[in-house]
């Protein structure tokens, strides 16, 4: 039976306990987090088996112990690692979606029997917290993995067995690999995001209807920046010097483009454009990448009473679940007024299907 202690029940601690709950009936779940409402709902939907308010004991008492805290967080629990007397061997892993300061705090570990793999599920949501976790969360998703040193093949393997439910894809990258390629696809692009929020936002004043405007595509191309920021904020210091090495190649990138625009050369905008948008399209659309996928799909509606409730009535038929709706006022490049969000690839064309064979017009404008 494998006995696993999880610290930090928050969206993902939590998916990776319902996932190894509901595939492991005989793993035993020991649960810890800062706060008490968390567990007392880990413990009334039984995604742990028991709670701790102790680490030492949690330690104890499992054989694989997964650290779902924030970077810092999680370098502290390393660190109170190092002054337990361990005495058989634990496989140690995180959640960190910044490997190198957790990697070096591994390499500080002194006991034998602490076998440290750090760990990325790159899959995510702009929801937090334990009520938005789901054990399907990780499917089809990149599962990074980190070995502190060599020769902890056994371990890894351990470790994918347990996490396997997942349907995650596992690669072994070392924490330089990973930190530059996460920050370029994952990090930058919060910023960057929450840095066109503010561009909006200082307009505001001048525009007033810019908020109406933003309802569109705009809303679509910064919705990560509606993610948790204590988390962001820990990740960006964390992975500080790629996120600078990176702004400053956008800002040599951005003024490029300026100077582009002011000499009028035509050909090298549209040279710019063309290359970015092939670059783009050949994007694989079936994989979960390092930002969290989002399932929408966009129908026409007629402007009169109970068009909306016919769309609900017919998915809820089929059991399909809404998590988000919004009426579009702004169409630019879109077919629909209605856009549906669902959880999964799978209810998406599920709901594609159904609006469609009742006559409605759907796209994904993907």
């Amino acid at each position: 039976m494998s006995r696993v202690f999880i610290v930090g029940l928050g969206l993902i601690g939590a998916s990776l306990a319902k996932n190894i709950k509901k595939n492991i009936p005989k793993a035993w779940m020991v649960g810890m987090d800062s706060n008490p409402d968390t567990i007392e709902y880990a413990l009334k939907y039984n995604i742990i088996d028991e709670a701790t308010a102790s680490f030492e004991e949690g330690v104890h008492k499992a054989d694989i112990i997964i650290l779902g805290t924030h970077i810092q967080i999680t370098i502290e629990y390393i660190k109170q690692l190092n002054e337990l007397d361990i005495q058989n061997e634990k496989i140690v892993t995180d959640v960190s979606s910044v490997k190198k300061p957790v990697m070096e705090a591994a390499k500080s570990l002194s006991s034998s029997n602490i076998k440290f793999i750090g760990g990325h599920p790159m899959a995510g949501s702009h929801k937090h917290g334990i009520e938005a976790a789901k054990s399907h969360l990780f499917e089809n998703a990149y599962y990074i993995l980190t070995p502190s040193k060599p020769g902890l093949d056994e371990q890894v393997r351990l470790l994918k067995d347990l996490l396997k439910h997942t349907r995650s894809l596992f690669v072994e990258l070392t924490d330089k690999e990973h930190d530059k390629m996460t920050g370029i696809v994952s990090h930058f692009p919060h910023l960057i995001a929450s840095s066109l929020v503010h561009q909006a936002r200082n307009w505001q004043d001048e525009y007033p209807f810019i908020p109406k405007l933003a309802a569109g595509g705009f809303r679509d191309i910064t919705r990560i920046a509606s993610s948790n920021p204590a988390l962001w904020e820990d990740i960006l210091f964390q992975n500080k010097r790629e996120m600078v090495e990176f702004l400053s190649e956008w800002i040599d990138e951005m003024i490029n483009v300026k100077e582009l625009l002011v000499s009028n050369k035509h050909e090298d905008v549209h040279q710019y454009l063309d290359s970015a948008k092939t670059y783009r399209d050949g994007l694989p659309k079936k994989k979960k990448g390092a930002l969290p996928n989002f399932y929408d799909i966009f129908v026409d509606l007629y402007d009169r009473p109970g068009e909306l409730y016919k769309v609900m009535k017919k998915l809820a038929e089929h059991e399909v679940n809404i998590i988000n709706i919004n009426i579009l006022e702004i169409r630019e490049n879109m077919t629909g007024v209605l856009r549906l969000t669902l959880q999964t690839e799978e209810e998406q064309w599920t709901a594609m299907k159904v609006l469609e064979n009742n006559g409605y017009e759907v796209s994904l404008n993907e």
